[in-house]
């Protein structure tokens, strides 16, 4: 069979389990959508290429790396937290501008300026611009917009009661309704030009701002991670593009976890095990395989050891505008071996080495 190998070199990565909100864990190998995300896009595919994937290999250390975890409010307070200004939020960037920081925990005030140190005076200047230019468009409402609809109301109240007098179908009849629906358009108008106004020149600014808390979280990071990758496509042109441009992967985990591709080739992995073959690295190995029996797992004090199970994520599909992403059962382990006896499995020898490779 087919198969492109590909070798590579991190010098530390972080693969993020998704279900993970707090401190960031991370998988101890790169999940299938990981890698399949990161071909695609080194291939520049536009749509999703059908590939099944076996990943093995080793790192050397997990550490423990401390981050400061932003945390958007879901309201703007004047009194407490940092206040920020989003650069972007159309498109629904986090990246924003930090306007002032509150100093106490309570009796601050941005608008005031009261126990705040301020960042970025034209910011906070424009941020006070809005709260006074909220106030006075409340004060125009009041003043000016609801006087004017009362106006209309009693105007129309009037002409409802001089619309009794007069039978359906009469021509007066006919005036004062065209009368009512001229003042219902004009109240309507009145409230959408207001409206409109405060749109556009206090509620889009003003929603650029938000209240943002900060706290101490932790992400776990791999270090010196070796991985050996396996491809293989019903499409063979398929995988002769990926061989073409394998060296086009930049990262794989986060977009500073960058990768140093030291072998790619296309290879015929042997079909049949005509020895037992232990592993060389750790690898994700579909739970079916280990659970029939087609591959046997280290054994301590006579219990054996099955690894960590986890539901990896690969491909997905798109419904009702959601990702709904296919997971794999799959164990996870160091020791293992396979016999004879094995099926839908595969042994690639390289560097004077026997690797199994279990496609998922």
């Amino acid at each position: 069979m087919k198969a492109l190998r590909i070798k590579l070199r991190q010098a530390q990565a972080s693969y993020k389990k998704p279900e993970v909100n707090e401190n960031k864990m991370t998988y101890p190998l790169p999940p299938f959508s990981t890698v399949i995300g990161a071909i695609h896009d080194a291939c520049g595919f536009k749509t999703y290429k059908p590939m099944d994937i076996s990943i093995q290999g080793e790192y050397n250390s997990l550490h423990m790396r401390p981050y400061t975890d932003h945390c958007f409010l879901n309201s703007l307070q004047d009194d407490r937290a940092i206040l920020v200004r989003l650069r972007k939020p159309e498109f629904l960037s986090k990246a924003f501008d930090k306007v002032a920081e509150a100093k106490k925990s309570q009796g601050n005030s941005f608008e005031k300026e009261i126990t705040v140190d301020v960042h970025s005076r034209k910011l906070l200047d424009e941020y006070q611009y809005l709260r006074r230019l909220k106030r006075q468009f409340d004060e125009i409402k009041k003043n000016e917009i609801n006087p004017q609809k009362k106006e209309l109301d009693d105007k129309k109240k009037a002409l409802k009661k001089e619309l009794t007098s007069y039978e359906k179908g009469s021509s007066e009849f006919a005036r004062l309704k065209d009368q009512i629906k001229e003042i219902d358009r004009l109240k309507k108008e009145l409230e959408n030009n207001h409206k409109n106004r405060v749109k556009m020149e206090y509620e889009i600014p003003y929603s650029y701002f938000k209240s943002v808390t900060t706290s101490l979280k932790y992400y776990e990071l791999l270090t010196n991670i070796e991985l050996l990758i396996h491809i293989r496509c019903e499409d063979l042109d398929i995988l002769e593009i990926i061989y073409n441009k394998v060296y086009n992967i930049r990262s794989l985990g986060r977009s500073e976890d960058f990768v140093e591709v030291t072998n790619a080739e296309i290879i015929e992995l042997k079909e049949s095990i005509t020895e037992e073959i232990e592993s060389s690295y750790s690898a994700y190995i579909d739970w079916a395989l280990i659970d029939d029996g087609s591959v046997c797992v280290s054994e301590k004090q006579d219990i054996t050891a099955q690894g960590t199970t986890y539901y990896i994520n690969k491909n997905y599909e798109i419904i009702d505008n959601q990702r709904i992403f296919d997971k794999k059962k799959v164990v996870y382990t160091s020791q293992y071996s396979v016999d004879e006896s094995a099926q839908n499995l595969f042994v690639d020898e390289f560097e004077n080495k026997k690797y199994i490779v279990n496609f998922v």
